[in-house]
């Protein structure tokens, strides 16, 4: 008879593995997830380097646009205004940017995302494609969605920025809910002002606040 009450043991490097290989599979952006796990973990096992793109698929690749912040408020432009985008919709128009087929499946498989995609969400990770650090992906997700052209520090609704975060930290794995929860009180409570907007500068050049 099964014992019910029997604790199940978490190994202390499993957090630590499995940030690293989420990480690695947004950068190296393989076409076969599934495959590139199995030769990511048997490299690991065996003590080696786990893999990334060959050359020739460096190569193969090369006739795709490089990812932008200005190709991404193009992205926006398209799906701001709309909180769920199909995913058929939404590899149309990557398709249409050029943007690369790898980055777009790899983003599909981190963000677990089905037919249908909230469109913050993905957009946040794509941004860390480029920004790989929390506070740079924040920087840059907050740079595509300012509306902002007065030359000024970008800004943006308090409140999204909150959603992003946690998301964003939750993927990242690495920062503590608890983390998130103070960085978040502490820039409502000392830095957003009546107009309920957060500058980039407010949490970039703030020596007080560390999303990380």
């Amino acid at each position: 008879m099964p014992q019910m009450d029997k604790q199940v043991c978490i190994p202390p490097e499993l957090p630590e593995l499995l940030k690293q290989f989420t990480k690695a599979a947004i950068h190296t952006q393989p076409q076969d997830l599934i495959q590139w796990a199995a030769d990511y973990f048997g490299a690991m096992s065996r003590g080696e380097i786990p893999p990334e793109r060959e050359e020739s698929e460096h190569a193969a690749s090369s006739h795709w646009a490089e990812l932008t912040p200005d190709l991404l408020k193009i992205l926006h432009s398209r799906f701001g205004g709309r909180l769920i985008i199909h995913v058929n919709e939404l590899a149309q128009m990557w398709q249409v940017l050029n943007l690369p087929p790898r980055l777009f499946n790899s983003v599909m498989n981190v963000g677990r995302f089905t037919e249908d995609i909230e469109w913050l969400k993905f957009l946040a990770l794509v941004c860390s494609a480029l920004g790989v650090t929390i506070c740079k992906t924040l920087k840059i997700v907050c740079e595509v969605l300012s509306s902002d052209y007065d030359g000024g520090s970008p800004r943006i609704p308090f409140s999204t920025f909150r959603f992003l975060y946690a998301y964003v930290a939750q993927v990242d794995g690495e920062v503590s809910a608890s983390q998130v929860n103070r960085m978040l009180s502490y820039i409502e409570q000392d830095i957003i002002g009546p107009d309920g907007l957060i500058k980039v500068s407010d949490f970039t050049e703030n020596p007080k606040i560390r999303l990380e």
